[in-house]
């Protein structure tokens, strides 16, 4: 019913990759942030198409590391972003994996 409707847009960000696991409306700003491996999208809810990417890569050391621990270094040597919080009107609390190295930061939204 839906694929009937027009009113589905596809969305290919991140090839061969299904990790988007975190999602937060900020309905204020009218967005819905979504953590991904490497990544946290920004989309525009107005205009869904409009979206903006930040890339958070796991370091090359910490990548190295979790290799040598005998990890998989395409599926499991990354910075999976687990946790998106409003922390006040202008940043987002964020947290990534870190290739089992947690790592949290705080992002500007303005």
């Amino acid at each position: 019913e839906m694929l009937e409707s027009n009113n589905i847009i596809h969305f290919n960000g991140l090839a061969n990759s299904s990790s988007y696991h975190t999602f937060l409306l900020d309905e204020e700003r009218s967005r819905l942030y979504v953590g991904a491996k490497d990544h946290i999208f920004s989309f525009n809810l107005v205009n869904i198409k409009e979206y903006q990417k930040i890339v958070w890569p796991v370091s090359h050391s910490r990548r190295d590391e979790c290799k040598w621990a005998g990890k998989d270094i395409l599926r499991e040597c990354a910075n999976f972003i687990k946790v998106l919080k409003a922390y006040n009107q202008t940043h987002l609390y964020a947290c990534g994996t870190g290739a089992f190295h947690p790592v949290c930061t705080y992002i500007e939204v303005g």
